[in-house]
């Protein structure tokens, strides 16, 4: 009885398993213009607020502009998006 106890508070205790997330986005530099489109792992909520918020700081650390987060997903929507991200497939 105690064995099943302890068992069964080790698994609540324990993380649960977070999906991954992506978000596919528009981006821009300035002096020439530069657009690029680009894939990118979000690693908090799964939503296009939480990926604006991550995307902005770390696309601007390398002197880009985030213009629009198309959209997020799982595993499953990123080798569709590979070919067109190109450089910027998982690059941020």
């Amino acid at each position: 009885m105690i064995r099943t106890l302890s068992l069964l508070l080790a698994l609540a205790a324990a993380p649960a398993a977070q999906a991954a997330c992506y978000a596919d986005y528009k981006a821009k530099q300035d002096d020439p213009l530069r657009l690029a489109y680009g894939v990118a792992e979000i690693t908090g909520p799964c939503d296009a607020a939480s990926a604006v918020a991550e995307l902005t700081p770390r696309l601007a650390g390398k002197g880009w502009t985030l213009l629009d987060v198309m959209g997020t997903f799982g595993d499953d929507g990123l080798e569709e998006r590979k070919a067109r991200a190109g450089d910027h497939y998982l690059s941020f």
